[in-house]
């Protein structure tokens, strides 16, 4: 009587599962790297410096860069239709110094809020006309809203605008503390941080649970494709760069309300930030491919290299400039792989 042996299946081991996961859908691994470096960096920080895994290090981390991780997730948006948005540093400092001014001028401070989101919003919206039913460049539209907003808030003051010291917009920025510990190592959050979470948490659902997510998506993998289907594409980009354009004005608000001025020259260099953390972070240039995540990721990236840079001491503020630009590299090379691999 013959016998017959069954082959059992071998399970597959961790490593190979995650690799298999790479092979199958590559487009994470820059999100996978973002958060390795981000890691790394924490680890060697502690390691070297001591005092970086503790309460109160996040929690200037986190407060410092609310409004960068804000403007981040605008800039998602914009590049994963395949757009760029240049403004957004320049619509943080026309908002801040009207705002403020506002405020000052005994404007109630919610309606001054208010304001400084539409001051945003509306610009926002000017490029996102310009785009769709002019066919000008999503670069020359927001170009143009760039130097249009930084000479409206130098025609508005020149001179640092200071809020008041019993303003209510400064309870936004107040520190209230959560975990009272040893010595300074508190855990603190403010009004502004809170705003950021809620921005994060929005947008995710937003870009990734809505039909206007998927449209945005859609846009980004083939804008011509999109029209076929009948997405309402015109609508879906204008409605991108008013988000954009909103975020940059609460951006606006969470920044001003924390140091308490406002200045025509605030914001200089912030769009770049922004193109950084969300490229860096997995989005990409092209379009089609993003999470909102993985720009906060990359925003805290920048930040906590700033933390270690001030830590070391010996290392001159100008490397920041150098490191970010060579992870940027990195990280360009490895999108123009991923897109190679998911053509063949």
């Amino acid at each position: 009587m013959n016998s017959t042996t069954l082959a059992t299946p071998t399970r597959a081991t961790p490593w190979k599962r995650i690799a298999d996961g790479f092979r199958t859908n590559p487009a994470v691994l820059p999100t996978v790297a973002a958060v390795i470096i981000f890691i790394a960096m924490i680890l060697y920080g502690e390691f070297a410096y001591g005092r970086v895994l503790q309460f109160s290090t996040l929690s200037n981390l986190l407060i410092n860069n609310a409004h960068l991780i804000i403007i981040a997730v605008g800039m998602t948006f914009v590049i994963v239709t395949g757009g760029i948005d240049l403004s957004v540093g320049s619509i943080i400092a026309l908002s801040s110094v009207a705002g403020v001014m506002l405020a000052n001028a005994g404007v109630d401070p919610w309606l001054a809020m208010t304001m400084m989101v539409l001051l945003g919003a509306l610009i926002g919206l000017i490029s996102g006309i310009l785009i769709p039913y002019f066919d000008v460049q999503p670069f020359i539209a927001t170009l143009a809203m760039m130097f249009l907003a930084r000479g409206v808030a130098s025609m508005l003051s020149t001179e640092p605008q200071r809020l008041d010291d019993d303003s209510p917009l400064r309870a936004i920025g107040a520190p209230i503390k959560l975990i009272d510990g040893p010595k300074v190592n508190d855990l603190v959050v403010t009004a502004g941080l809170v705003v950021a979470v809620v921005v994060v948490l929005v947008s995710l659902f937003v870009l990734h649970r809505t039909r206007m997510g998927r449209t945005v998506y859609a846009i980004g993998g083939s804008e011509s494709s999109a029209q076929l289907m009948g997405l309402p594409v015109h609508r879906t980009k204008i409605l991108v760069y008013v988000i954009s354009g909103a975020l940059s004005g609460i951006a606006s608000v969470v920044f001003t309300t924390r140091l308490g001025i406002a200045q025509n020259i605030t914001g200089i260099g912030w769009e770049l930030d922004a193109i950084a953390a969300a490229v860096i972070g997995g989005t990409l240039l092209t379009g089609g491919a993003g999470y909102v995540l993985d720009s906060v990721v990359k925003t805290l990236v920048l930040g906590l290299m700033n933390v270690l840079i001030t830590r070391d001491g010996a290392i001159k503020p100008e490397t920041v400039t150098i490191i970010t630009g060579s992870i940027l590299l990195l990280f360009v090379l490895l999108q123009r792989a991923v897109t190679r691999r998911q053509r063949q």
